[in-house]
């Protein structure tokens, strides 16, 4: 299956396009190397109960949904052009947006999180909770009560809307009024007041919806536009000091639907361009290779068609595909604890697809200007953003980065940059992991140019407290000490959105939208010709993040942890150059 895809302050340390300094701040901790996972002893688990159907309130589990929703051997409904069963249910259920409260690395994060600022830890799970656990939180938010992350782990009916994540009765119920307005972002979105299902379809079939689940088919444009996914997509954090005292500054913790709004991509213009295209397009695809999808959105609760229903255009598939491997992986093989809707067969598909979407949607990386000398060798690098927003875009624990290898006529390498080990942790010419990849080691600058194996072109986002410190801890970010994530194309400094997703510590007139260009020069050893090769590799969950985890000593963390490290951390591979001979010298 083929598919469609995918700062205000300055920066607090020296940075320019040679390099910053390679000190960590004397107030963080000396780098440390992670416990081998053998000398860790497993962690008592942390089961969720598993996923009943439940009717509470204005919303209701998904179970309520795949009666009708969901593939039936029966029935040809929700099929691709070849048969190929895509029912809403079936494919979003090993989804992160079915598994948002499931994802132990999320409980993880803000179990930290509420740690770190316990003056403010109702406030904190309040502002993670409403886009991880949308349903129970507008549900106790209704009778005045707070959510907790315990909400999570007892078996009410509560947590049931809760543990089932972002949900057909979130998306589906969103007021097609106010979505895309900033009064909404950051979660502040707002629920249709009836029991009301949208879709894009005129002419919804009513009654069997309405008897079967409660909720009405109502057609409404909205469910297929971009400012549908934008108040939980666009997210502002506020700074806190650690004893809770709120500061004068927030943080952009995720922007795509800005970064969007302000790149080629842009539908919502008067005049959209060639590229134009929504979230959905991609995260959501209506095609199956050249080929639109047209089918009955719906079967009858036994397992056959309904024949009053026939097919629909556009039908799109609930895969909401990003980047994230490692997370379905460690959801898959820990079912017995998380208890996921999705049998393994499904995660493994959902993995599958991220990994085709990194490596046939994302980015491009090329190679030009190879140049020799007697002594040195000389070429340019161009990495080339291909989706909507930046690369990698939203929560600031993910990174690419470049790596670099040349390589002299026998094939023994003479340089390396960005190489890592198998724990995806970057390495030095001796394969040691550098300090960079450790709580409180440097931060690697944006680089202009590379010329050492040390210098890695790593593109992502680096928090910074109110003390210009590097953090780890949202609630604690006050600004962005370094923010080069790629850019997308059709960005502009003068775009409404600028300020809040322009980059930071960034100092390069070859870093602009839509690509970033770095010159590589390096001494010549070994035997020629030599070979030059580039490639890109991403992270979910990068390791200095995890590290600096790992320094909390909490049941969530501590779980997250023991999975983390049985876990495979591949790094997974975006994009590559074939081996290049550059031109001998003059």
């Amino acid at each position: 299956m083929k598919l469609l895809v995918l700062l205000s302050l300055l920066i607090a340390f020296s940075c320019d396009s040679q390099g910053a300094s390679e000190k960590p701040p004397a107030t963080e901790p000396a780098p440390n190397e992670p416990t081998p996972p053998d000398q860790i002893a497993p962690p008592d688990p942390i089961e969720l109960p598993r996923l009943r159907e439940t009717h509470e309130g204005s919303f209701a589990t998904s179970l309520a949904c795949s009666v009708c929703h969901s593939n039936s051997p029966d029935a040809r409904a929700m099929r691709g052009p070849d048969g190929e069963p895509i029912a809403p249910f079936d494919l979003w259920q090993a989804s992160m947006k079915a598994n948002s409260t499931r994802d132990p690395l999320f409980r993880a994060v803000l179990a930290a999180e509420r740690a770190a600022t316990p003056t403010r830890a109702e406030e904190i799970e309040q502002k993670c909770l409403t886009c991880h656990a949308p349903m129970a939180t507008d549900h106790l938010r209704q009778r005045g009560e707070p959510i907790r992350l315990e909400t999570l782990y007892e078996d009410s009916r509560v947590s049931q809307l809760a543990i089932d994540g972002v949900s057909c009765t979130t998306c589906h119920q969103l007021d097609p009024a106010t979505t895309g307005t900033p009064e909404t972002f950051s979660g502040q979105f707002r629920f249709s007041p009836e029991k009301v299902a949208y879709g894009p379809h005129e002419g919804p079939f009513e009654r069997p919806m309405v008897n079967r689940s409660g909720f009405r088919p109502v057609a409404s444009d909205h469910i297929t536009e971009a400012r549908l996914c934008a108040s939980c997509h666009t997210l502002f954090t506020d700074a806190h000091l650690p004893d809770g005292t709120l500061l004068d500054a927030q943080l952009p913790e995720q922007s795509p639907y800005l970064e969007w709004q302000n790149s080629a991509f842009n539908d919502e213009i008067d005049t959209p361009g060639p590229d134009a295209a929504s979230c959905q397009d991609c995260h959501m695809p209506t095609r199956i290779g050249d080929q639109a999808v047209r089918t009955a959105i719906a079967r009858r609760p036994d397992g056959s068609d309904f024949p009053p229903i026939g097919p629909r255009q556009p039908y799109g598939q609930h895969l909401f595909v990003g980047g994230n491997t490692l997370i379905p992986a460690i959801l898959r093989d820990h079912a017995d604890d998380l208890n996921p809707l999705a049998p393994p067969e499904a995660f493994d598909a959902i993995i599958a697809l991220a990994t085709e979407q990194l490596q046939e949607r994302t980015a491009t990386v090329s190679l030009s200007d190879l140049t020799s000398t007697e002594d040195h060798l000389a070429f340019t690098v161009t990495v080339s953003n291909l989706t909507g927003h930046k690369i990698p875009t939203a929560y600031p624990s993910r990174r690419i980065w470049l790596r670099l290898t040349v390589r002299d006529a026998t094939s023994a390498v003479v340089f390396q940059s960005g190489h890592f080990d198998t724990a995806g942790r970057l390495l030095d010419p001796q394969g040691s992991p550098l300090p960079s990849e450790f709580f409180g080691g440097p931060i690697h600058p944006h680089r202009a140019e590379i010329t050492s194996p040390d210098h890695v072109q790593i593109y992502e986002s680096i928090m910074g407290d109110a003390d210009g410190r590097p953090t780890m801890r949202l609630m604690h970010g006050a600004t962005y000490l370094k923010d080069n994530r790629i850019l997308p194309r059709g960005w502009h400094p003068d775009h409404p959105q600028a300020a809040h997703t322009t980059p930071q510590g960034v100092d390069d007139d070859s870093f602009r939208d839509g690509s970033d260009t770095i010159t590589v020069r390096i001494p010549l050893t070994g035997p020629s010709p030599h070979t030059v090769e580039a490639a890109l590799f991403y992270q979910t969950l990068s390791p200095r993040y995890a590290d600096a985890l790992f320094q909390w000593d909490l049941p969530e963390v501590n779980i997250f942890r023991h999975y983390y490290e049985n876990a495979d951390r591949t790094p997974v591979p975006v994009a590559s150059t074939t081996p290049t001979t550059p031109l001998p010298p003059p």
